[in-house]
């Protein structure tokens, strides 16, 4: 229990492969600041999404020299590590595409994600459909690194993960963002456009959710790297 009002799932990673993440939206900077604490202290490292950037420094002045942290703020994302932790790479391999440049704060939200999990990411962004060719290199490339599984988030009509779902032999997890004009701009027309896909294999998260795409990505790309380590020893 922390300060009676959170209780921190320490153990989540051990248990589910995915680590517990503090969502600061909603939340006091003290409330904030204790929970990161209390997660380094036992955990190693905290994961912090939606974090502004009042929040971010209160964190960063707070914690001061006592840990490692890193600020994406594009992302809004705030990691603290233990100077003693040691990650280790999972192996996993995925790759997140950004439809637009207005897309790309859910994007590297999902990317820090993934990070965070230990995986291997390599990100392309502004490869959306309006102009289509700038797809083309992009996928060559994961293709090339066998990435494991694929994030896509867009905006507008959200029509980007459908097409590249259609177009490599691994899972897509598509991300519908509030991005656009008049109506369904919120999100909304994308997120129907991704659940009405032609494409199958394309799985979609809620709109603007990041953390759940990269989430979902790294324990694929985790879990097949797993299994190669155990077919290599056989």
């Amino acid at each position: 229990m922390v300060e009676e009002f959170a209780r921190l799932d320490i153990h989540r990673a051990e248990r589910t492969g995915v680590p517990e993440a503090i969502f600061a939206e909603g939340k006091t900077n003290e409330q904030v600041i204790s929970l990161v604490r209390s997660m380094v202290e036992k955990a190693g490292i905290a994961l912090v999404t939606r974090v502004s950037d009042e929040c971010a420094k209160a964190l960063s002045d707070s914690l001061g020299t006592a840990c490692t942290v890193n600020h994406n703020q594009l992302g809004r994302t705030f990691v603290a590590k233990n100077h003693n932790y040691n990650p280790k790479s999972s192996g996993g391999k995925i790759a997140i595409f950004a439809a637009g440049t207005a897309d790309l704060p859910v994007a590297e939200e999902a990317k820090v994600t993934a990070e965070t999990m230990g995986c291997d990411v390599t990100a392309c962004y502004d490869v959306g459909i309006a102009g289509i060719h700038r797809l083309m290199e992009p996928l060559k490339l994961i293709l090339e690194k066998e990435v494991s599984a694929v994030v896509v988030v867009a905006g507008m009509e959200g029509a980007l993960p459908s097409v590249v779902r259609g177009l490599v032999p691994m899972p897509v997890i598509g991300v519908p963002v509030s991005t656009g004009y008049g109506y369904g701009g919120k999100g909304e027309a994308a997120l129907m456009t991704m659940l009405q896909s032609c494409a199958p294999g394309l799985t979609v998260v809620n709109i603007d959710n990041g953390f759940g795409a990269g989430a979902t990505a790294a324990l694929i790309a985790n879990q097949v790297a797993r299994a190669k380590v155990e077919r290599n020893k056989l």
